[in-house]
């Protein structure tokens, strides 16, 4: 998958259901494409042992990698790319826009907080700590903690906005924790936000684009620091700075593979920080310059108060040389099973649950396009139910772009990009549940090594179209969210749908109106509380529907210009991954995640019924 990146089937449709790019867009991962097919023949490449490292070069600025391709050393390489290329380029190595790094500090901002009060503690007031206000990732916030009731939504208004300077995409989702608002950007900088105002406590300036949520938890061993803020970058670093001031406690590089990278929320739970990691790797690798593939996912378990690493688990065995293609350059298996979702946490089996994505090159290992439960002290996987069997998939492999580094077969594409939800029936009965691209819905038994209970399939077909494109991905991607009752999912084909958990009978659909010839996916995760749920579309509307039956309640377009505190010009737009963080009466939702490049933005809006 690749949640952010692009694929050769979804090149087919309007909008890719990762959220990868499947043009030369906003986001970074555009540039990966010109990377592996114009830079890979030198760089990484044994026999070119002056040219650096592909690793070294993602540690530099963007100006100074675009002040390579246009006035330095690569000027001639430059010359042969277009303008387009040369910033995506950039972007995508540094992990970070150009002009991005100065203009981002909040020293820089008007509308700094006068004081910065001592926080309270965390877990002692309502909050949306992470992906999910719960180790379960239900995404499910409860009346006390939500403060909002089904009467209340019509009356949201917009409070404030703040704006990401320099900023293409805003897929951060914010964490709201002591009456606070932390939030990434694509830019690198961590912003500290104040609920009530929007005004700037801090920012913080990571090595590569904060994609993740924000996890903040108690932390010792630091003099004068009660909480620490938990975040990871697009260079695969894990950082945790002070909450109250943002000043750096510790840096951890969880894995070294130039690609790697962390898309999801990491889990904060008993002194230990749970890490998904993931690559861009699949997203052009057919290049015959490229060595294809040793990337592949992994769960790293830090210490919380150090960033040492206590275990890490691979969801691939180690890569081994196969065969050199048909240019001489050595390809490697297996690889793939990036993780793109924030794991799951069952206190009571002491387990970790995550999806994992597609395989990149034959043969594909089982624990692909699979749910992984390992052992929560020591890493050990305890099982794993695979959803879609031999999916090897590569970017550029359709079609006359297609080469002898592609799989035998490309694969349909079926990474589970949304976190497994944990959830009790009213019997007493636990569920892990999780949907598929192709939307197919799983239930699982923790109980019992992750057996099926019950399966659906949530996605209409037309007569003749079961193995088309429409089949495979239109369905699930970012996730759901569930109450005691049901699990609701966006889909990528657009709308909603509700399912009882204990049965996976529809309880009910729900479509929103679009244009004449026009495509919009809901594909965005999904945020429930006691009566509503909330989900979000490409194209910048933010609904809000009756839990009971699906009619709408309340919708806003995030999709236009908007005055901020910060007095950033910025604008909304498709919002197709992260959905509403709800904490006492206030929603707080970033709108601009571009996926083909036509609808970014770069705006955090905070909305409230007062």
């Amino acid at each position: 998958m690749a949640i952010g990146l692009g694929m050769g089937l979804a090149a087919r449709a309007q909008e890719n259901p990762q959220g990868r790019p499947v043009t030369a867009g906003p986001g970074t991962e555009s540039g990966i494409a010109t990377f592996q097919q114009r830079c890979m023949g030198c760089h990484g490449n044994p026999n070119v042992p002056l040219a650096p490292a592909p690793d070294a070069i993602r540690q530099m600025s963007p100006e100074k990698i675009y002040e390579a391709l246009t006035t330095g050393s690569m000027k001639p390489q430059g010359d042969a790319l277009t303008e387009d290329q040369r910033r995506m380029l950039a972007t995508f190595l540094s992990g970070r826009p150009l002009g991005s790094m100065q203009s981002g500090d909040a020293r820089n901002m008007p509308n700094h907080c006068a004081s910065n009060p001592p926080m309270s503690d965390p877990a002692a007031g309502p909050e949306w700590n992470g992906w999910s206000p719960d180790l379960a990732n239900s995404r499910f916030q409860p009346a006390n903690a939500a403060g909002l009731r089904p009467d209340g939504v019509p009356q949201l208004k917009l409070k404030w906005a703040f704006g990401y300077p320099d900023g293409l995409s805003a897929y951060g989702q914010p964490s709201i924790v002591s009456g606070r608002v932390f939030v990434g950007s694509d830019t690198g900088f961590v912003y500290s936000l104040d609920v009530a105002t929007g005004c700037v406590y801090w920012s913080y300036q990571a090595k590569g684009a904060v994609r993740p949520a924000v996890s903040v938890a108690r932390v010792e061993g630091h003099s004068g620091t009660k909480y620490a803020a938990y975040f990871g970058d697009a260079h695969a670093n894990i950082y945790a700075v002070d909450a109250q001031t943002g000043q750096e406690l510790w840096t951890t590089r969880v894995d070294d593979h130039f690609v790697a990278r962390i898309t999801a929320a990491p889990k904060v739970y008993a002194g230990r920080v749970y890490v998904p990691v993931s690559s861009s790797e699949e997203f052009s690798a057919s290049d015959l310059d490229y060595p294809c593939c040793t990337g592949r996912g992994s769960l790293v378990a830090l210490d919380a108060d150090t960033g040492a690493r206590v275990w890490k688990t691979y969801m691939v065995p180690e890569p081994k040389p196969t065969r050199k293609n048909s240019r001489g350059v050595q390809q490697y298996s297996p690889s793939g099973g990036s993780i793109w979702n924030s794991p799951t946490i069952d206190t009571e089996r002491s387990a970790i649950y995550m999806g994992t994505g597609d395989g990149q090159s034959d043969p594909v290992p089982d624990t692909t396009d699979a749910v992984v439960a390992l052992d929560l002290k020591t890493g050990k996987m305890l099982w794993f139910y695979e959803a879609q069997a031999n999916d090897a998939f590569m970017g550029g492999c359709n079609g006359p772009t297609r080469t002898d580094n592609c799989p035998k077969v490309n694969g349909p594409d079926q990474d589970i990009g949304n976190s497994p939800i944990l959830r009790k029936l009213p019997n007493g009965k636990s569920v892990v549940v999780f949907g598929m691209k192709n939307g197919k819905v799983f239930a699982l038994d923790p109980d019992n090594k992750g057996t099926i209970l019950w399966q659906a399939r949530v996605v209409e077909i037309p007569k003749g179209q079961e193995n088309s494109f429409y089949a495979q991905l239109n369905g699930v991607v970012w996730g759901g969210a569930a109450d005691d009752q049901n699990v609701y999912y966006g889909l990528q084909s657009g709308g909603m749908v509700a399912l009882k958990l204990g049965t996976g009978e529809v309880a009910w659909r729900a479509k929103f109106p679009t244009p004449p010839g026009t495509r919009i996916s809901n594909s965005a995760a999904a945020t429930a509380l006691p009566g509503v749920v909330f989900l979000a579309g490409s194209d910048g509307k933010l609904h809000a529907l009756s839990a009971a039956d699906g009619h709408v309640l309340w919708e806003y377009d995030t999709a236009k210009p908007f005055q901020t505190v910060n007095k950033v010009p910025a604008r909304g737009g498709a919002i197709a991954s992260i959905g509403p963080s709800i904490v006492n009466g206030m929603i707080f939702i970033g709108s601009g995640y571009a996926v083909t490049g036509t609808n970014s933005g770069n705006v955090l809006l905070a909305f409230s019924g007062e």
